[in-house]
């Protein structure tokens, strides 16, 4: 049984429900709620998985304002919730602030390291998935143009487009990847009519393909390049299912793992720094029923060998965080 949490009244207090039994875990989903279909439905999976094995319960919450982050935060500390896991680099300041105040309480952040003893920060390696997606876009792709539909326009985001690139380029250097962002702000991850146009925009400039990395908002990109005939990839989630024989693949970034094993560890969750990526089984890409004609033996073969690279060093995709550039655009 999971507690759901609502927003009540103007004031946007939150309503959480009171007498949680110490220690109980926490969740707070980020900005487009816990079905987002990609980033938080992965988060989502992760906490109930943990919840169906071992039978114990859990508190969470959908935030929907900027404010409600630290209050959040504030208000399960208080009542005692113990661990408080997290989706989004966006909840970095609340949590500094509120884990100094709480040095008993242990954290975890998904996509942001803050510097806390009583914090887990874990970081996913997006641009190997990317990279790897990116090489079956190229060799799917009949224009040989192929597309990028990015959430918030933030470095990021920008790290899976450049693995993206470089795994397209890998396989067809003369290829063209158009990119697109969908906003500056939060909203940009919750827009699927603005993901719609980007992608109706990139079909018009000759995308057979378009990998989606923005959340919600992706559900748009995926809902419109099938409706137009096109292939789409998907994120986070395995999205193959949403458009059987659609969706080429999806890029998955197993939030889940991460989110069952801080609730697995409980109050001694392992604090630190944490990296999550294609050797770790921190990333992946989605092969199952749905996208079974799509995948050909050829991009299978190429995918998993390149995994293998990955994996043990032979092959290094470049981080656009490194140092805000990408070799290939």
């Amino acid at each position: 049984m999971t507690f759901m949490k609502s927003l009540l009244g103007a004031t946007a207090t939150l309503a959480l429900t009171a007498g949680a039994a110490f220690a109980e875990p926490a969740m707070i989903y980020d900005m487009g709620g816990k079905f987002d279909k990609s980033f938080n439905e992965a988060a989502y999976n992760g906490t109930q998985r943990w919840a169906d094995e071992t039978g114990g319960t859990f508190r969470e919450f959908e935030i929907t304002s900027e404010a409600q982050r630290e209050q959040a935060l504030r208000r399960f500390a208080e009542e005692g919730n113990n661990p408080i896991v997290m989706t989004g680099f966006a909840f970095a300041s609340a949590l500094e602030t509120v884990a100094a105040d709480f040095p008993d309480t242990k954290f975890a952040i998904i996509d942001m390291v803050v510097d806390q003893p009583n914090v887990r920060s874990v970081v996913f390696n997006e641009h190997e998935g990317s990279y790897l997606v990116g090489m079956m876009a190229a060799m799917a792709s009949e224009s040989d143009t192929v597309g990028f539909i990015g959430g918030m326009d933030i470095p990021l985001i920008r790290k899976f487009a450049c693995g993206y690139v470089q795994g397209v380029k890998a396989v067809n250097p003369d290829a063209t990847v158009i990119q697109n962002m969908t906003g500056t702000t939060p909203a940009a991850w919750n827009d699927p009519v603005k993901g719609s146009e980007l992608t109706k925009a990139q079909i018009a400039q000759g995308a057979d393909i378009v990998y989606a990395a923005a959340g919600g908002t992706g559900v748009g990109v995926l809902q419109t390049a099938a409706d137009e005939n096109i292939l789409s990839i998907g994120v986070d989630s395995n999205q193959n299912y949403l458009h059987p024989g659609q969706v080429l693949t999806s890029m998955m970034k197993r939030v889940d793992n991460a989110v069952y094993e801080a609730m697995s560890m409980g109050e001694d969750l392992e604090t630190g720094f944490n990296v999550m990526g294609v050797g770790n089984g921190g990333i992946s890409f989605a092969v199952d029923e749905y996208n079974a004609d799509l995948m050909t033996d050829a991009m299978l073969a190429a995918g998993y060998k390149a995994a293998l690279d990955i994996a043990t060093g032979a092959l290094v995709v470049h981080d656009y965080m490194s140092d805000n550039s990408c070799p290939v655009e």
